[in-house]
């Protein structure tokens, strides 16, 4: 072809190239085409809090099987990209680094753990990629500057000073705390020391756990040691039980309470009888008590997918799946990133039917402080 025959094509592949049909082709690079969108997940399916993780993708499954037999997201099934990272913050930025950089994914939603999304911020935040409902309540991540995340579960400073607010009022003096020994512990423990400086209350022992939980005789000793009215759990995960009947075997009686992350299904089961009588904060309703349109929705979803054992985890990632269904659904047939993060930012007493959502103005975005607390009974649910 001579020079001047590609020169007068020029402007008609200029034209070409804005076309419609090659712009959704472009789109594809960021998880979306006309007729579906892949929203991304980086979660702990093996490893100390795989529990939880498998919970989270139950109820997202559940919530996404539910919204695409419905139609799906204006005109668009959604998928779910969910890699494993074992509860390893350096896989975790492995993860999210590669969804960013081949552009597989929309949009992220509830990665877990504290120390896992404290390690994949910056990488949000430089990519511009809006971040949904990540499954930690760290008061440390919610910034002012996070204009990419937001947040659906109360903090863990909530949880924390509701309960020991709880004990405190139970007369329950010296308290015992055992924490993970990582990031999301440490933070925890925080909370609780400070609470109960305010409430003047008399700390008692603090006592670290190894994450996989290979201190947990000598933790035990040290807990026993401090004669404690009560222990408070700051962990999460397969530890969290191991602690529970660790303790309870030498002190049948001995009053313990815990995070809602403290206990995913598995564990629960794990722990029958031992754990009857443990208190344990909740973020969202009872999964298992169908009061409210929310919970009947959720376990109708959880049957459509063929499970019928309900669980908070499952729960949260059925809300979180929802929620972020909301915001593209606002974001228009047209959506971009920044539609979505200017659309999830509008949800402002957004009432999924017993539960709601309602974002500030301004970051930090954080759509709940509902907290409220729970006994377990011997068969693994709550008893009041």
């Amino acid at each position: 072809m001579q020079r001047r025959d590609f020169m007068s094509l020029a402007p008609g592949l200029a034209a070409l190239a804005g076309a419609p049909a090659l712009v959704g082709l472009a789109r594809a690079d960021e998880g979306l085409t006309a007729r579906s969108l892949t929203i991304g997940s980086s979660a702990a399916l093996s490893g100390p809090l795989a529990s939880l993780g498998l919970d989270l993708k139950q109820g997202v499954d559940a919530a996404i099987a539910q919204l695409n037999a419905r139609g799906g997201v204006q005109g668009r099934t959604l998928q779910l990209q969910m890699v494993d990272d074992g509860y390893v913050p350096a896989r975790s930025v492995e993860n999210v680094r590669k969804m960013v950089g081949d552009g597989s994914v929309f949009a992220l939603l509830s990665c877990v753990g504290t120390p896992n999304n404290t390690a994949i911020l910056p990488l949000i935040e430089e990519a511009n990629l809006p971040y949904i409902a990540p499954l930690t309540g760290a008061t440390s991540l919610r910034r002012a500057n996070s204009r990419n995340v937001f947040h659906v579960r109360a903090s863990y400073t909530d949880e924390t000073q509701r309960l020991i607010q709880r004990l405190n009022g139970m007369g329950i003096g010296g308290l015992t705390v055992v924490y993970m020994d990582n990031a999301f512990g440490r933070e925890v423990l925080a909370d609780a020391k400070k609470t109960m400086q305010g409430l003047g209350m008399q700390p008692g022992a603090e006592v670290a756990l190894d994450t996989e939980g290979k201190n947990l005789a000598q933790v035990v000793s040290q807990v026993l040691a401090s004669r404690p009215s009560a222990v408070f759990l700051a962990t999460a995960g397969s530890v969290s039980a191991a602690a529970v009947q660790a303790l309870r075997k030498p002190s049948p009686s001995l009053p313990i309470a815990a995070l809602s992350v403290a206990l995913g299904s598995d564990a629960l089961k794990s722990l029958g009888a031992v754990g009857n009588g443990v208190a344990l904060t909740m973020v969202f309703p009872d999964p298992n008590h169908a009061k409210t349109p929310l919970v009947r929705d959720y376990q109708t979803a959880m049957r459509g997918i063929g499970l019928t054992e309900f669980s908070a985890g499952s729960f949260e990632g059925y809300i979180n799946t929802r929620v972020l269904a909301e915001g593209l659904e606002r974001a228009g047939k047209d959506p971009s990133r920044a539609k979505l993060r200017q659309a999830m930012a509008t949800l402002r007493g957004f009432d999924l039917g017993g539960f709601t959502v309602d974002y500030p103005p301004t970051t930090p975005y954080v759509g709940s402080r509902f907290v409220d607390l729970g006994i377990l009974g011997a068969s693994g649910r709550f008893i009041g």
